[in-house]
């Protein structure tokens, strides 16, 4: 299929053999750099594949999406704000164990969650520190074509904060078509009419796992220490994963890594049986020469998925309780709870009317700074604010400008406009309160050419910026230890598709043209 030009100046309009050609150099330079997924079933049948030895290019965009310069650089400033708001929520034990009280009785995995944490009290914490590879994403939000675009939070990632990696190559993709095809089409593009910001998220994500390494090793007599990556059985998104581990395992400084199954934790890990209960990896290979875990990062165990049965919920205590430092601990993943980002964000504060400056320390300015990024969010339980939402929700009319969150990580959990009140219609009312009404943010209008699967889709799209953000902190002396913005991650989907996931199948890889 031949796009056909559209009406806009950019994307350009292009020749069905400059589009051939465009395709052959995107689909080859994504092969050759590791720009790539396990192709889906859909694609390809587990029969046909069934040593998972393909690969196939991440969707992304043909070209890279306009995104405001004012707005990118809004977020950019504002994360290690934000970092240092999240660790400061993760050691705050009261206001979590509030949040926690207010849905455990509907939501079964938010009181796993906490379970675990109570188990590992009892026995005593031995690890004071911390590990967050945050993402904070956004949309952009502008009231008239005589304001100022602006950015608003769709949510706050505090675990498996994923394609820091990908995002990384993409930048270098268009930046390489930037410079070889796209100044050659009909419509030219000329390299030097692109602002592409640099993007180091995988460097970046990279060294904050080698900072928590780093103090962890100076801390511990053993020589031989490790990262592990705790990982989904089937994991389609593994090169994204992969780039981290590379990057690791870089230069004179070399980190050993392992891949371990959720699944696998029991099985391939003990502790030892001493006041510090050190972590220790058993190779498969070599089982008998155990290596100390360092630092365990979490790419599974965000969703009820990840436990299947009660062992894997003893494999997260199991690992909770030891002294490899976590990315994130338990507290780490309950802080970014919808609920969390409700309560902080929430316009009526009323009954909690400092609840930023509980958290943030430094400055006004500061509070000032994180609260505009902040879009209408709406508790359901039976508060004041919680009842007025209800009626939002359940109006036919209002309903349309409004999303139904869960508390849950990942993409396909969310529930949109018009499907809301038959939603929860569906439910039990003591069960509302486990979500929250957020209001829907409408970005200008965009346009770009998507490759998924092989197939270009073409037309309006919607764009989703997440920064990263690194921080090491030690929760016992409250100091931070690494506090770092750590790249980005551009996600654009068509403009008729609710979700954004591109792992869940709903969005692609992209990176930004700054304008």
């Amino acid at each position: 299929m031949s796009p056909s030009k559209p009406q806009e100046a950019y994307p350009p309009g292009i020749t069905a053999e400059e589009f051939k050609q465009l395709l052959s150099t995107i689909k080859d330079w994504s092969v050759a750099h590791g720009l790539t997924v396990r192709p889906p079933s859909t694609l390809i049948a587990s029969d046909v594949d069934p040593h998972d030895v393909l690969a196939t290019t991440a969707p992304v965009t043909i070209f890279p999406s306009p995104f405001p310069r004012i707005c990118f650089e809004q977020a950019k400033s504002i994360q290690r704000a934000y970092n240092q708001l999240y660790a400061s929520i993760a050691q705050d034990e009261d206001f979590l164990r509030e949040i926690v009280q207010e849905i455990l009785e509907v939501d079964e995995f938010i009181a796993e969650l906490w379970q675990v944490h109570l188990k590992v009290k009892e026995e005593g914490y031995v690890q004071n520190l911390s590990l967050g590879l945050f993402r904070s994403d956004y949309m952009v939000h502008r009231d008239t074509q005589d304001t100022a675009p602006v950015i608003k939070q769709v949510e706050f990632n505090t675990i498996a904060s994923s394609f820091g990696g990908l995002s990384a190559q993409t930048s270098k993709l268009h930046r390489y078509l930037s410079l070889t095809n796209y100044p050659l089409l009909q419509d030219s593009i000329p390299a030097q009419s692109l602002d592409l910001p640099a993007n180091e998220s995988t460097k970046s994500l990279a060294s904050g796992i080698r900072s928590a390494f780093e103090a962890y090793t100076q801390a511990q007599s053993s020589d031989k220490c490790c990262v592990i990556f705790v990982v989904q059985d089937q994991e389609r998104n593994i090169f994204d994963q992969r780039h981290l581990e590379y990057e690791l395992q870089q230069g004179s400084t070399s980190i050993p890594v392992f891949r371990l199954p959720f699944s696998l934790v029991l099985s391939r890990t003990t502790i030892v049986a001493t006041p510090k209960r050190q972590l220790l990896y058993h190779p498969p290979h070599n089982p008998s020469l155990p290596f100390e875990v360092a630092v365990v990062y979490f790419r599974a165990g965000y969703g009820p998925s990840d436990y299947p049965d009660r062992s894997a919920w003893d494999a997260r205590i199991h690992i909770e309780k030891s002294s490899a430092i976590k990315c994130p601990s338990i507290l780490t993943q309950l802080a970014g709870a919808k609920k969390v980002q409700q309560v902080l964000a929430t316009p009526d504060h009323s009954s909690r009317p400092s609840m930023l400056s509980r958290f943030v320390k430094s400055s006004q300015e500061e509070i000032g700074d994180l609260s505009r990024t902040f879009t209408n969010i709406y508790p359901l339980d039976d508060t004041p604010s919680g009842l007025s939402a209800r009626k939002l929700a359940l109006d036919p009319t209002k309903c349309q400008s409004y999303v139904l969150k869960p508390q849950r990580e990942g993409g396909g959990n969310n529930i949109y406009r018009s499907a809301i009140p038959p939603f929860l219609k569906s439910l039990p009312e003591s069960h509302w309160k486990s979500f929250i009404l957020m209001e829907i943010i409408t970005p200008p209008p965009v346009h770009n050419m998507i490759l998924r699967n092989g197939i270009i889709e073409q037309g309006g799209v919607i764009c989703e910026l997440g920064i990263y953000g690194t921080c090491l902190w030690n929760h016992k002396t409250k100091e931070v230890l690494h506090n770092e913005e750590a790249g980005y991650l551009l996600r654009t989907k068509g403009d008729k598709s609710e979700e954004g996931g591109v792992a869940a199948g709903f969005g692609s890889m992209d990176s930004c043209r700054l304008v």
